[in-house]
């Protein structure tokens, strides 16, 4: 378990889009025999989109969201309540028709149960992981409950990582930077230099001079120093201390 985690982590801190992130939480699930998986989070912003990364069927993620399943999916009402991973099955589609008709279409492309993981952080942010099976499979629910102890972490670290990564926080006075071109102004300002920010993020020292001069031009400012005040004015420099 620790040998995975570690690499999991390593594989987050490399990350610097979905795909990234999404091959990461793929490569943890292998690991722990928990192949399918979901995770889901909510925009704090009450116009925001919720975030899905998952290896599930396109078909059916694509109509989830569409249909907004996430405001009525037994499994998602239950997790918002919080506290420790559940299992959950047919059983937890409960009696309203909304609910058993999200069980019965997400059963047509393989996702029957599974072991879902609330998280809520502490800026109230909601969010879970799903790791689901397509039937009530001894083998899955004990790998499931080997590492019930350890799924937690893993879901908490995940998403602190896509807030990260992916959060709308990249705009800056309504200028939207890319992930890379955010994540160095970042290491920008905790005072780390070209070359340090090239060493941290597995670059060159001229990568990373590139991506915060695109940076500066997009916000219209000469110096990295403007660009790192830019960021502190903007509204979500609270994020940079989540």
């Amino acid at each position: 378990m620790q040998t995975v985690f570690e690499r999991f982590l390593e594989r987050l801190s490399e990350s610097v889009d979905e795909a990234d992130l999404r091959g990461a939480l793929a490569d943890v699930a292998s690991g722990l025999d928990l192949l399918t998986f979901a995770y889901l989070s909510f925009s704090p912003r009450p116009d925001g989109k919720p975030t899905l990364i998952s290896n599930y069927p396109a078909p059916w993620t694509e109509r989830y969201l569409e249909n907004r399943y996430q405001s009525v999916d037994p499994v998602i009402v239950r997790a918002r309540s919080g506290g420790c991973p559940f299992r959950w099955g047919s059983d937890l589609s409960g009696e309203e028709a909304a609910g058993a008709q999200v069980f019965d279409e997400a059963a047509q492309f393989g996702i029957c149960c599974g072991m879902t993981i609330p998280i809520i952080d502490r800026r109230g942010n909601f969010a879970a992981i799903t790791f689901a099976a397509d039937k009530p499979n001894a083998v899955f629910f004990r790998a499931a409950e080997r590492h019930e102890e350890g799924l937690p972490y893993i879901a908490t670290c995940f998403h602190m990582f896509v807030r990260r990564k992916l959060s709308a926080d990249r705009m800056i006075d309504g200028v939207l930077l890319t992930p890379r071109e955010y994540e160095c102004l970042q290491w920008a300002v905790q005072g780390k230099s070209d070359w340090e920010i090239g060493c941290i993020l597995g670059i060159t020292q001229r990568t990373a001079a590139f991506h915060l001069g695109n940076a500066r031009r997009k916000l219209g400012v000469t110096t990295t120093k403007q660009a790192i005040g830019r960021l502190a004015r903007s509204a979500f420099f609270d994020s940079l201390t989540d």
